[in-house]
């Protein structure tokens, strides 16, 4: 399944049915009078957040989504049926925008959440409605009234605990690869992810879901590279693991490029918890490892962990300190049972 995280699509309630014009006619009964029925209600469009879904690939392939209109009023006072309401399905983590991309409608944050995004027109009064002492015979019926209409963007933001950043070939597939049963394609040139991944990562019988997020490089808020796109889906994340390859000859300016984009982003994620790891260590002297982790430390101001993602060195004490950090924003969140996944994961 190819991944899309956002889709701009069309959607359109339906009309209400038109009342009737029509006169009771019956053998042996002198004054009928009018009997026209109203027309029925159109179909709304609903959207809703629902289990087993995590692209919007499907709205690639169908943009306009439109319900069903009401049926016209008949004779002997009959109504008209309502028009079928359009369900629209979408993954939890699914924001709604106006046309402008800017304004938000509706963010799908669990499964089940329902949100009525057009609403279908009322139908139009038959003629009896309109018979009077003085009116004894209306020959008019008033038309349903259109239904709301409107042109969307959908945007999917990933509901993860922790987010996986840090430049092209940080090792973070490999990384997730190690710690979770996802398997992303690996290999040894830049940009080998192009869409997240995700993976459900389990520690000390507690369970929290990882997203691998592709690399970002210097100039990503400005569309270098794949562009910023893909942070928004770390807004979600109570955490970030932030990956440098420990090959890597100037590590305080890798460090430094990744936190420039991330404050250039804004949304919150400079101010995330953020735990920083060397990775690849099986590849580098330990003098020289030794070496770079006071230079990384002096120049980031916090611990810095060591880790290799291909041989599992480090993982286990990485993943715990990943838990802890998770565990205290459940807490936070009322989400008293730490070993719980997030509402609506489900992989």
């Amino acid at each position: 399944m190819k991944f899309l995280d956002q889709a701009k699509i069309y959607v359109k309630a339906g009309d209400g049915g038109a009342g009737c014009v029509s006169f009771r006619r019956e053998k042996f009964i002198e004054f009928g009078g009018p009997d026209g029925g109203d027309g029925g209600k159109g179909g709304d469009v609903w959207v809703e957040a629902v289990e087993n879904l995590n692209t919007l690939i499907d709205y690639r392939y169908q943009q306009h989504f439109k319900a069903e209109i009401g049926v016209h009023g008949m004779g002997q006072q009959r109504t008209g049926r309502n028009g079928a309401d359009v369900l629209i399905k979408v993954p939890v983590g699914t924001q709604i925008f106006e046309e402008d991309d800017e304004t938000l409608i509706h963010d799908f944050t669990k499964v089940g959440d329902r949100f009525r995004l057009c609403k279908g027109g009322n139908g139009g009064f038959g003629n009896t409605h309109f018979k009077s002492p003085t009116n004894r015979t209306p020959r008019h019926a008033n038309p349903g009234l259109p239904g709301e209409e409107k042109t969307v963007w959908l945007r999917l933001k990933l509901i993860a605990d922790a987010g996986l950043v840090g430049l092209p070939n940080a090792g973070k597939s490999t990384f997730l690869a190690r710690v979770s049963a996802a398997r992303p394609k690996i290999a040894d040139y830049p940009f080998t992810t192009l869409v997240p991944q995700l993976g459900v990562v389990s520690i000390d019988s507690k369970e929290f879901v990882l997203a691998d997020l592709p690399g970002l490089i210097a100039g990503a808020h400005e569309g270098a590279g794949l562009g910023d796109r893909f942070l928004g889906h770390v807004e979600r994340c109570g955490v970030i693991l932030h990956l440098i390859d420990a090959t890597e000859t100037r590590i305080a300016a890798a460090y430094q490029t990744i936190r420039k984009e991330l404050e250039a982003y804004g949304h919150g994620l400079a101010g995330k918890p953020e735990i920083i790891a060397l990775n690849k260590i099986d590849a580098v002297e330990p003098k020289a490892l030794k070496r770079k982790v006071a230079n990384l430390e002096k120049a980031c101001g916090k611990t810095v962990h060591t880790i290799s993602g291909a041989t599992g060195e480090g993982v286990a004490e990485i993943l715990r300190k990943l838990m802890k950090e998770i565990a205290k924003r459940r807490q936070k969140e009322g989400k008293t049972d730490p070993a719980a996944q997030p509402e609506g994961w489900h992989p």
